[in-house]
């Protein structure tokens, strides 16, 4: 069923926030940094892909990221879903089964066998396709998910994800050159505010983390 009533876009991200902490999808630890696929430190980290094993949280949040999707592209801005591989695949087919739509997902490289495809699913040139992920950094990924689709023949101007960092400067501009537009629920910046207003973290590892997403370079090169 299609959602068309829902929370302002900040109870959203408030409300996304509160539920990425309440299942233990963020974790904050200053003294033992995480190291990113990048290789650089951080305090933080998140792990949206656990929103699957829990119904109740995964249905509100696709129902939140349908309706964002709307409100910001259109309510008949699409004819077609797409997942990236892999974590954004069981999140395009919820999405897909909200919008009553086709769903596709998109291999990061071709198999190298059979067809040697990197869509799989039913994909036609004159469709409109939205690119779902689970979340996005730099959105690099999103611009090779993006290329693909655009090498069918479809339309693709759009990626949703659940979660965007938020603190890495040109990310949505770099996107918008592309001809991408980016959707989201919640930043780092709502997890924070959330997680002060709940007292998940002491006050040290909360100080630590602010300090982090003002200036992520300096703070990874100083806990390098």
């Amino acid at each position: 069923m299609i959602p068309t009533s829902f929370p302002t876009k900040e109870e959203i991200a408030r409300l996304t926030a509160r539920m990425l902490l309440e299942i233990g999808a963020v974790d904050f630890n200053a003294t033992e940094p995480f190291t990113h696929a990048s290789g650089k430190k951080a305090p933080t980290y998140v792990d949206c892909r656990k929103l699957i094993s829990y119904p109740r949280i995964r249905a509100v949040l696709m129902d939140f990221l349908t309706v964002t999707t709307m409100r910001e592209a259109g309510f008949e801005a699409f004819d077609n879903i797409a997942g990236g591989e892999t974590a954004g695949i069981p999140f395009s087919a919820f999405v897909a089964e909200r919008m009553a739509l086709p769903m596709t997902y998109v291999r990061k490289k071709p198999k190298g066998y059979g067809r040697n495809a990197r869509i799989e699913g039913v994909m036609t040139p004159e469709q409109r396709v939205l690119l779902v992920e689970d979340l996005t950094t730099d959105g690099g990924s999103k611009v090779s998910f993006v290329n693909a689709i655009r090498d069918t023949g479809a339309t693709c101007n759009w990626t949703a994800v659940i979660f965007y960092y938020g603190i890495f400067e040109g990310v949505t501009e770099a996107l918008a050159k592309d001809g991408i537009g980016l959707i989201y629920l919640c930043t780092w910046w709502d997890v924070l505010a959330e997680a002060k207003a709940q007292g998940s973290f002491d006050a040290a590892t909360l100080e630590a983390v602010e300090t982090y997403l003002r200036d992520p370079a300096a703070w990874s090169a100083a806990h390098a």
